[in-house]
């Protein structure tokens, strides 16, 4: 019952937005009385964290798709699989608006991740931060320059081409202005 009420609530609040989500509406979508609910989850945050927790889940498993076929070494040419592992995030994060603003934006007054979610998404930066410091990109704050620039990127084309490719379109440039920032554009 707990992974229909999941599923539910991600169908409502890609119908409505994050912060619209209501337990009554939720209740009526899988049968039951709002206060049922409180049985399965004790709090619309709950929810929430049971939806962060899975949505972090899903990239995990999407970025070690992307780097699972990457040369284990960081011998491979840095560039091509940059790009690629970028555009894997960004496909990820553009497939899913609403799933994008749960686990990379604040949009929900109060909500903050458990200790165990957040220990998920810890997992996924990890994975990223292991890939890029196998390719020689260790520093803080060229990882945090990558973060910025991806999530902008994806910002970007939520914001003024959703469905489009204009911002997509340069995330191949973007990657590439990166690696020469950290003078690891070879390849």
């Amino acid at each position: 019952m707990r992974s229909e009420i999941l599923l539910a609530a991600w169908d409502l609040v890609r119908a409505d937005g994050l912060t619209s989500l209501s337990m009554r509406d939720l209740g009526a979508r899988v049968g039951m009385k709002a206060q049922s609910l409180y049985s399965y989850f004790p709090s619309k945050h709950a929810i929430h964290d049971a939806m962060f927790r899975q949505g972090y889940e899903a990239f995990s498993g999407a970025l070690a798709s992307s780097l699972g076929d990457a040369d284990v070494d960081g011998r491979g040419p840095h560039a091509d699989h940059a790009i690629r592992a970028a555009l894997v995030f960004f496909d990820f994060c553009t497939a899913d608006p609403v799933r994008y603003q749960l686990l990379f934006q604040r949009v929900i007054p109060g909500f903050e991740p458990s200790a165990e979610s957040y220990a998920v998404a810890l997992d996924a930066y990890r994975q990223m931060v292991d890939d890029l410091a196998r390719r020689g990109i260790r520093e803080q704050a060229d990882l945090d320059l990558w973060t910025a620039t991806l999530t902008g990127l994806v910002s970007q084309q939520l914001s003024n081409d959703p469905g489009g490719t204009r911002w997509r379109d340069l995330v191949d440039p973007a990657v590439r202005m990166l690696l020469r920032h950290t003078g690891k554009d070879r390849g």
